[in-house]
């Protein structure tokens, strides 16, 4: 039986990868931080926090990944954890650029240390690529961040390139666009719109505050996104990959579609310039090919098909 190591378990991406790996067949071991009981609802909604070790673990700190290692012996690690705010990681640069930093070079230090047969995947983001020259973004774009945590995933990114190439480790980089799911937290633009705008519909709510919605992005589905990840893992050798639509879509365009599908009027959408970000990305999609082609990765979904799967399962759990 193959053990696989999940950090930031409890998160959207945890819990649909948990959920896969399960079905596969493989141990699941889950590292979470001290404060995360209310995060493992995801884990109890898809039916599989029974099925899974749970060990509080901080990632600052190597010795307790070496420990964890050393006892549970993981075929692969899947590297989730981040403080992944774009707009928290504005109010707290140092921290977060710490966390996201130090975290990616403990684990694979402790894995050379250990085990450096063990296959490791970095949960890398769309947003290193900031502002590009040209659409759509390919593996090979150069990276121009725009936001503190943006730099950090850049430079976690840069991290494990360096590890693979000094170590001939397999070390392989999903580098994944905007996705979502049911799972998300109100925190992230398209749960809230979802979730507040049936409020609205259904007379609890009055309008939707939003910043800017005429930029526009990559947008897809959690729960194909994470069958990537693993696909990437079974390959021979490592690489990185875009997990992405191959389309943008403008945010506004998104709020309207989800209004137009409830009947509420586009009235009720209130501009907040206190909610604009002090910079940002006006356009950005990615090329999904070479994940594709190499991976053998299947997605056809648009962005209004992700809106209509997560306003039917917001609907049933309302």
């Amino acid at each position: 039986m193959k053990t696989a190591i999940i950090t930031g378990i409890t998160g959207q991406d945890g819990a649909y990868l948990s959920k896969l790996l399960l079905g596969k067949g493989y141990k699941v071991i889950g590292l979470a931080r001290s404060d995360t009981k209310e995060g493992m609802k995801g884990l109890e909604y898809l039916g599989i926090h029974n099925q899974i070790t749970i060990i509080e673990c901080d990632l600052t700190d190597i010795t307790q990944i070496i420990k964890i290692l050393n006892q549970y012996k993981p075929t692969e690690l899947y590297n989730l954890a981040a403080q992944s705010s774009v707009s928290q990681s504005f109010a707290n640069p140092i921290a977060t650029f710490k966390f996201n930093t130090i975290s990616v070079f403990n684990l694979l230090e402790a894995i050379k240390i250990t085990d450096p047969n063990i296959k490791f995947y970095q949960a890398s983001s769309s947003e290193m690529y900031g502002r590009v020259p040209e659409l759509p973004i390919r593996e090979n774009t150069v990276f121009h961040p725009l936001s503190p945590y943006a730099i950090s995933k850049a430079s976690a990114h840069w991290i494990c390139v360096n590890y693979r190439e000094s170590y001939n480790m397999f070390i392989c980089c999903g580098i994944l666009f905007n996705h979502e799911s049911y799972l998300r937290t109100d925190s992230f633009f398209v749960k809230k719109i979802i979730t507040q705008a049936i409020k609205i519909s259904k007379g609890e709510q009055e309008q939707l505050n939003v910043g800017n919605i005429d930029i526009m992005r990559d947008f897809g589905y959690a729960p194909k996104y994470v069958e990537a990840m693993y696909l990437m893992m079974q390959k021979e050798t490592s690489n990185d990959y875009h997990i992405c639509s191959g389309g943008s879509v403008s945010l506004r365009d998104l709020i309207e579609y989800t209004f137009n599908k409830l009947h509420i009027p586009h009235s009720k959408i209130h501009i907040d310039t206190n909610l604009f970000r002090p910079a940002e990305i006006e356009n950005i999609y990615g090329a999904n090919d070479k994940a594709k082609t190499e991976l053998g990765w299947d997605y056809n979904l648009s962005a209004y098909d992700m809106l209509d799967l997560l306003i039917e399962e917001e609907e049933k759990r309302q």
